[in-house]
């Protein structure tokens, strides 16, 4: 460790002494590059409790970027309903990696009562994916809504940088009956990254 600190300059350091900074850096980066841009994606999974997101409208939109936070708004729209705008993914950097956490709005902008849970990115990750296990406060929040079966959920992120070959954004939540879970349980969904769409309007609670 001190002949690398020894000869590293900085930038050396993040890329060869400290890959786990490197990797967090890489997904960021790739995150940041579709700073802007909405895409249309569709649910890939076959849970049965997702049935009525089969064939359903669903557009992100990588809609506000910061040095430490990225929101995308997750729209959508089932077959002849109005869209929902009330789900907003918010990753934000940390100390340690990042967290994940889940803006649930009404209508009326509003909040849900089953809000901001979700997680921290659990080691060692990669550039593409980062995996988010649920934290305590969420599992506090999921027990007094009587949402036990979400206490051990997992979710994961995907992303691929702009200009990258076939690139996917996907966005997955997990549970599994032999890690404490009633039953196994998935949920997946996945953006096409090379081909931008206009735009949606705000999401519900957020401003013009």
């Amino acid at each position: 460790m001190k002949r690398c600190l020894a000869f590293c300059t900085s930038s050396l350091l993040l890329a060869g002494c400290n890959p786990q900074v490197e990797t967090e850096t890489d997904f960021w980066t790739a995150l940041q590059s579709h700073c802007g841009k909405a895409y249309a994606g569709e649910l890939v999974s076959d849970d049965a409790a997702d049935s009525d997101f089969v064939g359903a409208d669903m557009v992100m939109h990588v809609r506000e970027c910061s040095d430490e936070r990225i929101a995308i708004p997750f729209h959508v729209r089932q077959r002849g309903g109005e869209w929902d705008r009330s789900r907003t993914w918010l990753i934000t950097r940390t100390e340690n990696g990042f967290r994940l956490k889940h803006d649930h709005r009404h209508e009326d902008g509003e909040p849900d009562a089953v809000t901001m849970y979700g997680g921290d990115s659990a080691a060692p990750g990669t550039s593409r994916t980062q995996d988010f296990p649920v934290d305590a406060e969420s599992v506090a929040m999921f027990e007094r809504e009587g949402l036990t079966a979400s206490v051990t959920n997992v979710w994961s992120v995907e992303v691929d940088p702009a200009g990258a070959q076939k690139p996917v954004f996907a966005y997955q939540l997990r549970r599994y009956e032999s890690e404490g879970a009633p039953e196994d349980r998935q949920f997946r969904v996945e953006f096409d990254l090379a081909n931008p769409v206009e735009a949606p309007p705000p999401p519900w609670g957020a401003e013009e």
